[in-house]
């Protein structure tokens, strides 16, 4: 397989090789891609708990249990007068 990589990233790899991060190209790449792949994984599991809690609050919306999103917001507003109040006076 032939790979080819942008010059700023040669450059990166390069300079993670010569701080001794990596011992070979074929290491930092490999790390790389290790990396992509978690990133992946826990966006993944992310999105599926997401869309689980989505599918929560529908079901919950349908039977009648909502909350008003006015004094939610309302409410948020105020607290965070009231940290902002604090923080000036503490």
């Amino acid at each position: 397989m032939e790979i080819t990589l942008k010059p700023d990233l040669i450059e990166f790899l390069t300079d993670k090789i010569a701080q001794g991060k990596y011992q070979t190209l074929d290491e930092a790449i490999n790390k790389s891609v290790e990396l992509l792949k978690n990133q992946e994984q826990i966006y993944q599991g992310r999105f599926e708990e997401l869309q689980k809690d989505i599918l929560r609050g529908v079901e919950a919306s349908e039977r009648g249990e909502v909350v008003d999103a006015d004094l939610i917001f309302s409410q948020l507003e105020n607290k965070l007068k009231q940290k902002r109040i604090e923080e000036n006076h503490g």
